[in-house]
């Protein structure tokens, strides 16, 4: 065979099918365990867990991630001058309960719960803030409010950048309450942690 016989590079089509035999190497959709998800190599892709299914979670914009940090940075502020306990931002798993892991944006645990504290993941958390994505509202909107208050996190705040609105919610009885849905010209503020506030106007950068 001459070198001009020789195949050349196969052409992958514009809009082919993925390698199915990468995927095959992976679990089956609701037959994932805790083992398989930790194993996942996540690349720059943000993944949650939930019985068994893993969700791919969409990446964040720029507005989203200027929003956690800016929530980051007045929570540790307030926390750590306070030693109040620990707060991080995201990436960082959250077991809600045995086969139920989240990713919040924003989390904080008390220091009298550090024992909850793993270096892979925490057992619940005491408070999480999660800013809203355009892409699946109804998944920090509804979902999560849900699961959040199922595992007994004591406070979840909500960040609308649609509606320029922060929801406090502390959990009541098993469910949650609205502390307060607090607009532009309000501050919001916390049940668990007295004093802590932050002013809605700063809390969206400037055309948002």
């Amino acid at each position: 065979m001459t070198e001009s016989m020789l195949p050349g590079p196969r052409s992958v089509p514009v809009g082919g099918e993925p390698a199915w035999e990468i995927a095959r190497l992976f679990p089956a959709q609701g037959s994932w365990s805790e083992e398989d998800y930790f194993d996942l190599s996540r690349g720059n892709r943000l993944v949650e867990f939930s019985q068994g299914h893993i969700e791919v979670l969409p990446m964040p914009t720029t507005t989203h991630q200027r929003i956690v940090l800016w929530m980051y940075r007045m929570l540790e502020a307030y926390v750590a001058a306070r030693g109040l306990g620990l707060v991080l931002a995201a990436v960082l798993r959250v077991r809600l309960w045995p086969g139920k892991f989240r990713e919040p944006d924003v989390l904080l645990m008390l220091a009298e719960h550090v024992g909850r504290v793993g270096e892979e993941f925490w057992e619940g958390a005491d408070l999480v803030m999660e800013v809203v994505s355009d892409d699946d509202r109804r998944h920090d909107l509804e979902v999560k409010r849900f699961e959040y208050a199922r595992a007994g996190i004591p406070e979840y705040w909500i960040v609308d950048p649609r509606g320029g609105r922060v929801t406090v919610l502390t959990l009541h009885e098993g469910t949650y309450a609205v502390h307060g849905e607090f607009e532009r010209g309000a501050e919001a503020t916390s049940v668990l942690l007295p004093g802590f506030g932050v002013r809605v106007d700063d809390v969206f950068p400037a055309g948002v």
